[in-house]
């Protein structure tokens, strides 16, 4: 559950750089959702895997 909690705080952490980026043109905004869009495919991957190994146990 602990990934899972660290998955939403990263979404709402790109909150602010996705309106920056969209509404307001900022490019800058734009590499930190894209750095924030790698980070969050590697933590959902990390708690795919978990989630097999946990499944796979019982």
């Amino acid at each position: 559950m602990q990934k899972f909690q660290e998955l939403k705080d990263l979404i709402t952490s790109l909150e602010g750089d996705i309106d920056k980026f969209y509404n307001k043109g900022n490019s800058a905004a734009g590499t930190r959702v894209r750095k924030g869009m790698q980070d969050l495919k590697n933590l959902a991957q990390a708690i795919r895997t978990e989630v097999q190994e946990l499944k796979n146990k019982a």
